[in-house]
């Protein structure tokens, strides 16, 4: 049984996720603000903790940051939605997801799940056959894999939020086919919670910065305005030729 740790000053928000998260089979843990559950940690450390960010005593990031000078568990933020500085800087920490405040229990439960079967398969506890929702999808310079929540690019490890690493896997598992945004809600969010358009296209937007953090020109992910996205593999296979490229072939 996983032991989940949620820290929050809402007692509310206590309560409705702790019966959720123990009527799936879950042990959890409470507390009102980052002091009490880093004594808790430093005692016995839990396989999963959720933070608030906004907290008394001690915040989320600064709890964040002292679990990460000893320790990589597994950390998802529960923000507000005017808190995307407190986002992106919250990840730059070393979060590993966020979800926005008001949300919808079953996908915070998802994202709980994903991070768990991440951290399993990184420490070799997860054993069976391979299907094809868990082997590796590799496309081109691309490879994703599923077991791990793991995406390099030529290579190199780029680091993503849950949701972010949903909508690349679902665009480059049919590569050249469009996803429309609605379809994109679909990978992405539990069909009971609400998110516009602006949504989606705001996570294409941080995940083609991830991955041209990693290579400048990376242009694999392409937007069909008024319809949707697509991951074009041709992009990565046949590079534009540039001036420089046609002399340096010439020569």
């Amino acid at each position: 049984m996983s032991k989940i740790a949620l820290v929050d000053d809402d007692r509310n928000i206590l309560t409705s996720v702790s019966m959720t998260l123990e009527t799936e089979g879950f042990d959890v843990e409470t507390y009102t603000n980052g002091q009490s559950a880093l004594d808790a940690f430093s005692r016995s450390m839990p396989d999963l903790a959720i933070l608030d960010i906004k907290m008394p005593r001690m915040d989320g990031m600064d709890l964040l940051q002292r679990l990460r000078q000893k320790s990589s568990l597994p950390v998802i933020f529960l923000t507000s939605k005017d808190d995307e500085v407190d986002e992106i800087l919250g990840l730059r920490m070393g979060a590993d997801d966020y979800v926005t405040k008001p949300f919808s229990q079953r996908l915070l439960l998802e994202r709980i799940r994903s991070l768990l079967r991440r951290k399993d398969a990184n420490e070799g506890k997860l054993v069976g056959e391979e299907s094809e929702d868990t082997k590796v999808l590799v496309r081109g310079e691309l490879s994703i894999d599923p077991l791990r929540h793991s995406v390099t690019w030529k290579g190199l490890n780029v680091t993503l939020t849950v949701t972010e690493f949903l909508l690349l896997q679902a665009l480059a598992q049919r590569p050249g086919f469009v996803k429309s945004r609605d379809q994109l809600m679909d990978v992405a969010y539990d069909e009971q919670i609400y998110v516009d358009d602006r949504t989606i296209d705001s996570h294409i937007k941080c995940l083609r910065k991830k991955m041209r953090s990693v290579d400048n020109s990376f242009s694999a992910i392409e937007t069909l305005y008024g319809i949707g996205y697509r991951y074009n593999e041709e992009q990565v296979l046949c590079p534009v030729l540039t001036r420089s490229n046609i002399t340096m072939t010439q020569r």
